[in-house]
């Protein structure tokens, strides 16, 4: 199975019940190509399908997935979103990324600057990009398909 990339407290993300309800744990375990993490309230059920929204970010950006396992906290609770084609996860990456960067920008308090925020920016890019790029998740597709 893929990596599952971790979600950024600072940006608050939905989950929302999808239709079909489930996937089985054997398809959900040979299909996922990796997803992301994320604190939630509320537990899900492994196989639930879901919609991922980051409404801070977009609010029109609605990603589909499936809990491909959620772990309890202290707090709450870890859920890990699955996806389970290329287009999906690129576009779920694509949007990880950004939160990533904002988070990053947050914490050197880069939030007046224009400048200053697109350095830090360009810092993390040249970081972390590495990361997220197609050849990472072909590599974990490609993994997934052997394990």
């Amino acid at each position: 199975m893929g990596r599952f990339i971790p979600h950024p407290d600072e940006v608050p993300v939905e989950l929302t019940l999808l239709t079909p309800e489930c996937i089985s744990r054997q398809q959900l375990h040979t299909t996922s190509l990796g997803g992301m993490a994320c604190n939630y309230h509320r537990a899900w059920r492994h196989g639930t399908a879901l919609e991922v929204r980051m409404p801070t970010l977009n609010p029109d950006m609605r990603i589909p997935g499936y809990v491909a396992w959620c772990l309890r906290r202290k707090h709450g609770y870890l859920v890990g979103i699955a996806f389970v084609d290329e287009q999906t996860l690129f576009s779920a990456r694509m949007g990880e990324q950004v939160c990533q960067i904002e988070r990053f920008c947050r914490q050197h308090d880069a939030h007046s600057d224009l400048q200053e925020v697109q350095a830090l920016a360009l810092e993390w890019v040249q970081e972390h990009a590495d990361e997220f790029s197609d050849d990472t998740v072909h590599r974990a597709f490609a993994q997934s398909m052997l394990d």
